[in-house]
């Protein structure tokens, strides 16, 4: 039954990254581009279902599907896309067409007088600008660097506003040769400020509806947990605090999280939505928590800092409810070791997690024992799990975030690519972790960049950054054998 309950989660998971990422560049149906990457997981499931899931799977049946898989989905992405003569047809239509002049207007967003005004916007002791290029999305200024990036964004940013006002986004930022240019993107804020500002109005009801439905499905959950039924909470309402335990637990540890980033967005007056709740009726209760941002960042160390701000606000609560949940927690004799088993976890799958419990429960805890989880423990658990998700270094992830603000775009995607294909190996060596492997794979590897995406960090936030990814280490490297035999567990 956990199976099928973890197959409907990832299900619904991968639907929607498939959706996100496929919806816009291919017009193959999302359902095909899903049962693509969703192949592995009913292969082995077929194979958990027909011969037992105590027997291993075979290493091809592993390899295989997975790979396979990831090639369908990209074939099919690749067949749903425009052709070139799709493309060409287009253009011939709108030679005949009364509106070529306006579209084309709209491919080239200034005349040839406010051309000379921009050009104007860039001193040559600063920026000096070669040519501009004109792209549907944006105005590309071309040139070479003169000045500290930080001096020649702030200038030619305000000269840009006194120019043009707030009708463009000025982005600074480096081509994948390394070049940096600038680019004018329409800013959508300029005409819809009213329509914005009233949608806003009607957040904080969804938010607070989303977080009341995430505190009943949670305290559900922790009700089976504790192994009470409902029925006995209808005849005893008393017995509801048995769930709270949980409940309360994980929806603080998820609140908190997303809480450190909308503080740090606000402290740089970047507009972000609340944050919501996404009530789960099975497994965990609830499968997360979000804020989305909606404006843009206005530079690399503003991007940090709202990454960072979220783990670290996490890692504050998650620790101490860790430890107390450990503590309350019944050590047992081992079953076969996996990260999933809430009644017989064995903390050394991670060096983080050993140290913690071994912290919380000192002798108690020896060799060949695990741990059956208090459902207080479950949460900050699961609390760990997320954070480590989170600190992932691919795409728009926390992790992502960071990496790209410690080393710019370029980076980011090669250490993106690297982080899925470790998760391939992890995946080939720990059955459970296919789970992840498949999100990973799913996940965009580029970030949006920052307006300001030049100027580096300083010495203390790549610091922080180093050391947020050491965690991130430390949960998922297993504890070393020397180590364990060190502190008898």
């Amino acid at each position: 039954m956990k199976l099928w309950l973890i197959l409907i989660l990832l299900s619904l998971i991968v639907y929607l990254l498939v959706q996100r990422s496929t919806s816009k560049i291919t017009k193959t149906p999302v359902w095909l581009c899903w049962l693509a990457i969703m192949l592995p997981t009913f292969v082995w499931l077929a194979w958990a279902y027909f011969v037992g899931e105590d027997q291993p799977l075979p290493i091809f049946l592993i390899i295989i599907p997975f790979v396979l898989g990831i090639f369908l989905y990209g074939w099919l992405v690749q067949i749903g896309k425009p052709t070139e003569e799709t493309v060409e047809e287009k253009k011939a239509k709108t030679q005949v067409k009364p509106e070529r002049l306006e579209i084309l207007s709209q491919t080239r967003p200034i005349d040839s007088q406010e051309e000379t005004t921009l050009r104007n916007c860039f001193p040559w002791n600063v920026y000096y600008l070669q040519h501009i290029d004109y792209r549907p999305q944006a105005i590309l200024c071309r040139g070479k660097l003169k000045a500290v990036p930080e001096e020649a964004y702030s200038r030619i940013k305000n000269n840009i506003e006194q120019a043009f006002g707030d009708r463009f986004f000025l982005i600074f930022q480096e081509s994948f040769k390394g070049q940096p240019f600038f680019a004018l993107v329409p800013n959508p804020q300029a005409q819809t400020d009213s329509k914005r500002e009233e949608e806003l109005t009607n957040r904080p009801g969804l938010a607070l509806g989303l977080f009341f439905m995430t505190l009943l499905t949670t305290t559900i959950i922790g009700l089976e947990m504790s192994n009470i039924a409902l029925d006995e909470v209808v005849n005893n309402p008393r017995l509801i605090f048995s769930g709270l335990s949980y409940s309360l637990a994980i929806v603080s540890i998820l609140g908190v999280h997303e809480l450190g980033h909308y503080f740090a967005a606000a402290y740089y007056k970047i507009d972000t939505t609340l944050p919501y709740f996404i009530p789960f009726p099975f497994f965990l209760g609830t499968i997360g928590a979000f804020v989305q941002r909606r404006s843009p960042v206005p530079h690399r160390r503003a991007l940090f800092d709202v990454a960072i701000a979220g783990p670290i606000a996490g890692l504050i609560i998650t620790i101490p409810v860790l430890l107390w949940g450990f503590s309350l927690s019944e050590v047992v004799p081992l079953k076969e070791p996996n990260m999933l088993f809430f009644d017989s976890l064995d903390l050394r799958f991670s060096f983080l997690v050993a140290l913690l419990g071994k912290l919380a429960l000192g002798n108690q805890l020896q060799p060949e024992m695990g741990l059956d989880l208090h459902p207080l423990a479950v949460a900050g658990y699961i609390g760990i799990l997320v954070i480590a998700l989170k600190l992932m270094p691919i795409g728009s992830l926390d992790g992502g975030h960071i990496v790209h603000a410690m080393y710019g775009q370029r980076m980011a995607i090669a250490v993106g690519q690297i982080t899925r294909l470790v998760s391939i190996l992890f995946a080939l060596v720990h059955n459970y972790f296919w789970i992840w492997a498949v999100i990973l794979w799913l996940m965009p590897l580029i970030d949006r960049p920052a307006l300001n995406d030049v100027t580096e960090l300083d010495n203390w936030r790549d610091l922080s950054g180093l050391i947020a990814l050491t965690i991130l280490v430390m949960i998922f490297l297993p504890l070393p054998t020397p180590i364990a035999q060190w502190l008898n567990i």
